[in-house]
Order: C-alpha cells, then sequence, then structure tokens
C-alpha cells in the first residue's frame, strides 16, 4: 500500500485501531457500476482482527462486491472547522481490504451479535436474529492497510 505523504500527521496504529473499534458508521468505497466509484455510508463493528457489515442480499452494493472485493472504508472521528483558521481540525481512519460474504450460519450469527452489542447495547438479538437470519447478507472485510491522519494542529498538540 502506498505510504503516508504527510507521515508526521499519522497516528499511532494502536490509536488508529480504537478509532476504527468506537466509530458509529462508515464509508465504504466500492468499484460500482460503468466503472464509477460507488461510496455508500454503513453501520459497522470492528472486532480487533476484522470488519463486519450487514446488508440485504440484493442492490448496488452487492452487485459491487461480487464483481470485485476490494473496499476502502473512510471513518471520520473528529472534525471540526476553525472558520477563524479557514481549516479543519480532523481525525479519520483509512482501510483499505477484500470483501467476502460469509455463508456459514454459525460466523452470521457472531457477526450480527456483535453488530447488535454495537448499536443494540443490552437488548437480546435473538429474535431479529432469528427473523432475518435467511435473508440478510453478511460481508466480513479483511484488513490489508490500516491508517490513520489528524490534522496537523491537533499532532501539535500531543
Amino acid at each position: 500500500m502506498r505510504k503516508m505523504r504527510r507521515f508526521k500527521q499519522e497516528l499511532p496504529f494502536e490509536e488508529t485501531r480504537e478509532i476504527l473499534r468506537r466509530g458509529r458508521e462508515c464509508v465504504v468505497a466500492l468499484a460500482g457500476d460503468d466503472d464509477y466509484p460507488y461510496a455508500v455510508p454503513i453501520n459497522y463493528v470492528y472486532d480487533g482482527e476484522h470488519i463486519y457489515i450487514h446488508s440485504a442480499s440484493a442492490g448496488h452494493k452487492i452487485d459491487a462486491l461480487r464483481r470485485n472485493p476490494k473496499v476502502s472504508l473512510c471513518v471520520i472521528d473528529k472534525d471540526d472547522v476553525v472558520p477563524e483558521e479557514f481549516t479543519t481540525y480532523f481525525r479519520s481512519v483509512i482501510v483499505f481490504g477484500k470483501a467476502w460474504f460469509v455463508e456459514d450460519e454459525a460466523k452470521k450469527i457472531e457477526a450480527l451479535r456483535k453488530l447488535s452489542e454495537k448499536y443494540s447495547f443490552g437488548i437480546d438479538p435473538t429474535a431479529e436474529i432469528n427473523r432475518f437470519l435467511k435473508v440478510v447478507t453478511i460481508v466480513e472485510i479483511k484488513i490489508d492497510s490500516l491508517t490513520g491522519k489528524e490534522a496537523i494542529e491537533l499532532t501539535r498538540q500531543r
């Protein structure tokens, strides 16, 4: 993968992983129809090794992943506009990886439980998982590259 040009702004690896872990949503970029990039906001869960998303079983995202499993995700952790400085104090994470469809029912249930723990903490998801298990698609993203970056102003404050 490409090295970060502004390497002084690169976040430590553990901090990058923590941002990915706590992020609520991301934008996933795919190779869409007619060679157009397709970027779509999604919920996800990161288990320290893989990223899991859920989806309907048909649509632009699924078609794109079937054609090309390579993806990029962006999680924005901080985005403070500073008008008087004509800049933004940002912190974000970029992931490059390859996606594959989870077919094993036990792995699907495990991923759905992880998603439920993140987005519906404290609520037993069993009935909901059983209701949708046959129609939901679970995508696992294996991470090839993971980098975090922040505004130089934030780096200077460290």
